[in-house]
């Protein structure tokens, strides 16, 4: 692990540059995933408590952190996790979990606090919501509601406790920054619910990590709630406005339709954007209450630099060039969704006295294995799924109808994959870079699947595609769905192993974008994706 020289005692008695040894909760997510490095750019040595580990392990900072196994509910695995621990970060919750979710959270966050306090951590930093002022909590939104309770629970608790309370979230792959961008980019003009003129203080994730990063070196006696903001309050009508504007778009016409209710105007971001209806839920829920920060004292502890915060057209800005340039580090998407499936593919021994459904191809490619692996590795998102178009498209449209993910997550980024990426509606459950690619189904399904793609060496020398999709049922259910799609697999399956074999062989290359491409005589390139969807 990285670190820094000797330590300074300043007026305060705070040790500043001081190495501190810090647990991050939900690395494996959006703001967790990015605040690891920043702790290792401070000179912080870093621990990351997750229930599956190898989601971690591509991270480019996965060598420099220690990782352990656990669940913030379970009292064990944190007491382990906090021992030796100097500040602890809590970043997880129960977004669209459905109900219960406030007692999951509720115990977690005691489990949390009582085992930080036994280890003798001195410092909690939690990320929590805005709240309105002068509102009722038992008006709030149930998501927001959790936040704020999650938040008295560890200020009430012998710990000091940091909690900062942020709105909207403005950074390339967040579930906001999402939301707000599909609903401006792809409808010129909007039929909107009437929380669109809720006057909102959103903030850009630099901002967001910087405070993170900067709580972890308060005085002792600092115990307290921070509101953080940018500069900008807007309507998200506004912001919608201004989206438009930095992204260089006719200006967008919105009409807001006031009987459009939470619970419709969720289907309704979920139909248009790559955001489930589960996690926009609590999302649009939340934009019924104005949420505008009251005071900003944390610039006593951490003093915001020229410039700083960001103005939303900046952090705007920012995230549309990340996202074109396609350097997003970690996406809303890199968390488990609610409600998928999260079975690791057992050894086959394992599945004795059970039902494990295959549909097993394979064929010879006239190309070499780094070749072929260039083309696994690029499936999805943009660059399709190399088989009957209309089939997965259905899929998609079935999945979103029934409150899945659908086929609109796509990819974080257009050339590689690691383990833990979100895949349109599956997860990379594997990867073995040249070799393997391992998904796990996440649409909705009665029953567990997963599809795998392997670049091999036959014994001959010859470069061979192989490809494995799995299917363990659950009840009656399960069986009659594979019973009833597998008269399609011959097309959906099979022309997925021709097309990827094709994309691969002959005279075809791969474009930076993963995308098939065939160099003529003339030496101009033409297009493959008609076959590759």
């Amino acid at each position: 692990m990285r670190g820094r020289g000797a330590l300074v005692v300043d007026e305060d008695g705070q040790r500043a540059g001081e190495r501190l040894r810090c647990l991050v909760t939900g690395a494996s997510g959006y703001i967790g995933g990015r605040l690891v490095p920043e702790l290792l750019e401070a000179g912080h040595r870093v621990r990351c408590l997750a229930r599956s580990p190898g989601k971690l392990r591509d991270h480019p900072w996965a060598g420099d952190v220690e990782t352990v196994r656990g669940d913030v509910t379970e009292a064990a695995s944190v007491a382990g996790a906090m021992r030796g621990v100097d500040v602890a970060y809590y970043l997880v919750h129960a977004l669209g979990t459905g109900s219960g979710f406030e007692d999951t959270d509720r115990r977690a966050a005691r489990v949390f606090a009582e085992q930080a306090h036994a280890a003798g951590v001195r410092r909690i930093v939690y990320l929590g919501g805005l709240t309105p002022k002068g509102v009722p909590e038992g008006t709030l939104s149930p998501h927001l509601r959790s936040r704020a309770e999650v938040g008295r629970i560890f200020l009430d608790a012998p710990v000091p406790a940091t909690v900062l309370r942020a709105a909207v979230v403005i950074g390339s792959g967040s579930a906001s920054f999402e939301m707000l961008r599909y609903l401006t980019e792809r409808l010129p003009v909007m039929v909107t619910p009437s929380w669109v003129h809720t006057r909102i203080q959103p903030i850009g994730v630099r901002d967001v990590l910087r405070y993170l990063v900067g709580s972890a070196t308060m005085p002792s006696d600092v115990d307290r709630a921070f509101d953080i903001g940018g500069p900008d309050v807007l309507t998200y009508r506004e912001m919608m406005s201004r989206y438009a504007v930095v992204a260089g778009l006719r200006r967008r016409i919105v009409l807001p339709v006031p009987v459009l209710t939470p619970g419709l105007s969720s289907h309704w971001v979920g139909l248009v954007t790559p955001v489930p209806a589960s996690i926009a839920r609590p999302l649009t829920e939340s934009l019924r209450h104005e949420v505008v920060c009251h005071e900003h004292d944390i610039a006593r502890y951490v003093p915001d630099p020229p410039g700083l915060p960001l103005p939303f057209d900046e952090a705007l800005a920012l995230a549309l060039r990340k996202v074109r340039d396609a350097q997003v580090a970690t996406r809303w998407s890199s968390a488990a969704v609610p409600g998928a499936p999260s079975d690791p593919l057992p050894t086959d021994p394992g599945w004795a006295g059970g039902s494990l459904y295959r549909d097993e191809r394979q064929m010879p490619v006239d190309a070499s294995r780094a070749l072929l692996w260039k083309v696994i590795e690029g499936i999805g998102g943009d660059n399709g799924w190399y088989s009957f178009p209309l089939a997965w498209a259905a899929r998609g449209w079935l999945d979103r109808f029934v409150g899945g993910v659908g086929l609109r997550r796509g990819r974080r980024d257009a050339e590689r994959l690691r383990a833990g990426d979100s895949l349109d509606f599956w997860r990379v459950e594997e990867i073995e870079p040249g070799h393997l690619l391992r998904l796990r189904a996440e649409m909705r399904l009665p029953g567990l699947a997963w599809l795998e793609m392997y670049a091999e060496t036959d014994p001959g020398g010859r470069t061979r595609y192989r490809q494995r999709a799995l299917f363990h049922p659950r009840g009656l259910l399960g069986h009659a769905y594979w019973w009833g799609v597998s008269p399609f697999h011959a097309v959906v399956f099979g022309g997925m192993a021709r097309n990827i074999a094709r994309a691969a062989a002959k005279d075809m290359g791969v474009d930076v974008h993963g995308r098939a491409s065939r160099t003529g005589p003339t030496g101009r390139t033409g297009s493959a994706r008609g076959f590759r969807h």
